[in-house]
């Protein structure tokens, strides 16, 4: 009894030993984009940004605001690109529902003769936005094609690797 009891309780610290090491290969999140990909979105929001307040003539408030909104939106509408890859009409679809969540945030932010002005441009914008974001796509697909990850990597990465303890000779010696 005593005997099952000993085994029972080593079988069980050895399981939760076994569970709490760390393991060194970590999958990758596929739910969160990757930091490359925030930056693109946050290079293409700025170039937005940029077009939009150069053209209606913005102050640096209308300014700030605006590049709020534009990261807020293009994050929404990369993601859809990405959600919906080569469904263009769902794409064109979905992207111009969260363009018109950007036409009422944007009422509040312009004045009236901006936001005139911004209305009869919103065209031009959608459109300057949809082409650096292919030419940013075709960018990062001829990069992934120069520099490809390892063909078993299946998204997975490698921590460093922890360095063992180094051996130490016993004092114990059998027959002593």
């Amino acid at each position: 009894m005593r005997k099952s009891l000993a085994i029972g309780a080593l079988l069980l610290a050895t399981t939760l030993g076994a569970q709490a090491q760390p393991s060194l290969v970590q999958p990758q999140d596929k739910t969160q984009s990757s930091p490359r990909l925030s930056s693109d979105v946050q290079a293409r929001a700025k170039r937005l940004s940029d077009q939009m307040a150069r053209d209606l003539r913005l102050n640096g408030y209308q300014s700030t605001k605006l590049r709020a909104i534009n990261e807020d939106k293009v994050a929404k509408m990369a993601a859809i690109e990405r959600r919906n890859a080569g469904n263009a009409k769902l794409i064109d679809e979905q992207c111009g529902l969260v363009c018109k969540e950007r036409d009422q945030e944007l009422r509040a932010v312009l004045s009236t003769d901006q936001y005139s002005d911004y209305y009869d441009s919103r065209s031009d914008f959608y459109r300057f936005d949809k082409d650096f974001a292919a030419r940013a796509v075709n960018t990062s697909f001829v990069n992934s094609v120069q520099n490809p990850l390892p063909a078993s990597s299946k998204g997975a990465t490698i921590g460093p690797a922890s360095t063992p303890a180094p051996a130490t000779r016993s004092t114990n010696v059998r027959g002593r």
